[in-house]
């Protein structure tokens, strides 16, 4: 597959339906923030299309068509796509993973998360982009839909739990921005878990999504007790489930990354 160019872009947006949950946002989200990339079996007419972004593939259109070399760029991605793809993905990959997932959308009322004393939940400003780097290299996940830390700090969609000198111990924040729904995702220092600062910065967040028209969403694995624990709590409940498939490196050797 090859890079499409941003010229490209209105006339492909139409391959992901608009206003869904999930990965199907990955689409809307790159379009909206220029953060990940576009890929197609070529420029005028592409017969297959994908949106990658901070490691997340989202893959429609005619799968026959791909060939081992054309797929090497998604190397390492986790891809959403239908079924039809995984002859071809078996193809062009040394391996490749089923990881089952679950879609929530936010619900009902959440449970109160009173803070400790001394910790203060509120927005991440730009100022907050090295704190948030702070965080290590396990918490690199989190901003890296937004471009990094500071682009993360900088755009407006993100809440944390912090001490008087500022320091982060919670973070959530808008991981896929869509028209109609926005992905939530959650990181806490692990020192400062089991304390409820990942639920009041959800909660923080939710509040913030619903002021801006959008429904929060909620993607976790079907085996992450923890993450399906903390979105019921804060209100989300399951719509529906998929697979995505994580892939290897190219069987022919070369990777270029998504």
């Amino acid at each position: 597959m090859i890079e499409l160019s941003p010229r490209h872009l209105p006339a492909v947006a139409r391959w992901f339906p608009a206003g869904s949950p999930g990965t199907a946002a990955i689409g809307e989200h790159v379009l909206a923030t220029g953060v990940g990339r576009w890929w197609a079996d070529r420029a005028v007419q592409p017969r297959a299309l994908a949106a990658s972004c901070a490691g997340h593939v989202v893959l429609r259109g005619a799968a026959d068509l791909l060939t081992p070399e054309s797929l090497a760029p998604l190397a390492g991605s986790r891809i959403d796509a239908p079924s039809r793809f995984l002859p071809a993905l078996g193809a062009a990959f040394d391996r490749i993973t089923p990881w089952e997932r679950m879609v929530w959308t936010l619900r009902t009322e959440p449970q109160s998360a009173p803070v400790p004393f001394g910790v203060t939940v509120r927005r991440v400003r730009r100022q907050d982009a090295d704190a948030l780097h702070a965080l290590g290299p396990d918490a690199a996940w989190l901003p890296a839909t937004w471009g990094g830390p500071l682009g993360l700090a900088s755009s407006g969609h993100a809440w944390a739990a912090t001490t008087r000198r500022g320091t982060v111990l919670a973070v959530a924040c808008t991981y896929f921005r869509g028209t109609a729904y926005e992905d939530v995702a959650v990181y806490t220092v692990p020192d400062h878990r089991r304390h409820r600062l990942a639920l009041a910065c959800v909660n923080a967040l939710c509040v913030d999504i619903t002021a801006r028209g959008r429904t929060p969403g909620w993607n976790c694995s079907v085996h992450n007790r923890a993450s399906r624990l903390l979105a019921w709590t804060a209100g989300f409940r399951l719509v529906s489930e998929y697979v995505h498939y994580a892939v290897g490196t190219p069987v022919g050797g070369g990777r270029l990354s998504a």
